[in-house]
């Protein structure tokens, strides 16, 4: 069960099966899909066929631009764990801003792999830190630009010590 929400106005309940069949909003339908090339599709549903281009996605976010038919389409999609989490009111626990990185254990700073005023992506490495004799690479937990650099080349750090401050 998908939830998508269409050009954040109209949400839309989809069911999809294994026999090509399914339910939009307790409708049934029947499709068929085809890739004609790496991101265009073309779509057979209820004997209507479509043009199906995939512009943009952020799976992180489970957002998509698609264009169907000429026509462009922001699709925002919820599955049913999703839809748990906000049940649970855990829906927004992901949405929260890293304002710094913390050392996750006690060690020494081998390496510091930015400078103040840096741009980084998330995954980019930012800090190696030693600990038990084991070298260690402290990467970006979100995307932004490094504000103040807190600590050293060759300094030991405590547990939960802040390394680096993100603007």
């Amino acid at each position: 069960m998908l939830k998508v929400k269409v050009n954040n106005k109209e949400e839309h309940t989809v069911v999809f099966d294994t026999d090509n069949n399914g339910k939009l909003n307790n409708g049934s339908f029947a499709w068929d899909v085809i890739e004609i090339k790496n991101g265009t599709f073309h779509v057979i549903k209820d004997n209507k066929s479509y043009t199906v281009e995939l512009l943009k996605a952020e799976h992180a976010e489970k957002s998509f631009l698609v264009k169907v038919n000429g026509n462009k389409y922001q699709l925002n999609v919820k599955d049913k764990y999703d839809e748990l989490l906000k049940s649970l009111g855990m829906d927004s626990m992901n949405s929260s801003k890293v304002n710094e990185i913390k050392a996750p254990m006690p060690g020494l700073v081998l390496d510091i792999r930015v400078n103040e005023g840096d741009t980084v992506q998330k995954g980019d490495p930012i800090l190696v830190l030693e600990a038990m004799k084991m070298e260690n690479i402290l990467k970006s937990p979100t995307d932004g630009t490094i504000k103040k650099i807190n600590v050293k080349k060759g300094v030991a750090v405590e547990k939960n010590q802040v390394l680096i401050n993100f603007a």
